[in-house]
């Protein structure tokens, strides 16, 4: 059996949810460095990572007592996330460190039902440490020595 959505488990800090959907999106900007318009290596770039979570009313509500006990959404301290899977093929972990939630989609809302209500909740990774994907970080331990 391979790997799929429904193989993938999910946690931020120490709450473990069931989302409908989960996105981490890496961006990083190196570059090829050029001379005389030629090609001639590459320069490191800056990097940024996000992502989106999608949750039904019932998981939402476990973020809800967090922020109450934070004081506010925005009180929220950041979590580390952890998205793993397994079956009897395939392993991935991925880890995201630093995630600051934010609040994009709190309802959308379809009055002709057929679906739960679903919220959405972005995210950005803030820590140096970043993204490490089945244990390996995805910066060089150079490029954060010292942050």
């Amino acid at each position: 059996m391979r790997l799929s959505g429904k193989n993938m488990h999910f946690t931020l800090g120490d709450f473990k949810l069931k989302a409908n959907k989960v996105t981490l999106s890496i961006t990083d900007n190196t570059a090829v460095n050029k001379s005389n318009g030629v090609p001639d290596d590459s320069v490191a770039g800056d990097v940024e990572a996000s992502g989106e979570i999608e949750l039904t009313t019932n998981q939402f509500k476990v973020l809800s007592k967090a922020a109450k006990q934070a004081g506010s959404w925005r009180g929220l301290p950041t979590f580390d996330g952890l998205f793993f899977g397994k079956t009897d093929k395939d392993e991935l972990k991925v880890e995201a460190f630093g995630c600051r939630l934010k609040i994009s989609d709190l309802l959308d809302i379809d009055s002709n039902g057929g679906s739960a209500l679903v919220h959405k909740i972005p995210y950005d990774v803030t820590s140096p440490d970043f993204v490490h994907i089945d244990g390996v970080p995805y910066l060089d331990p150079e490029e954060i020595d010292g942050l």
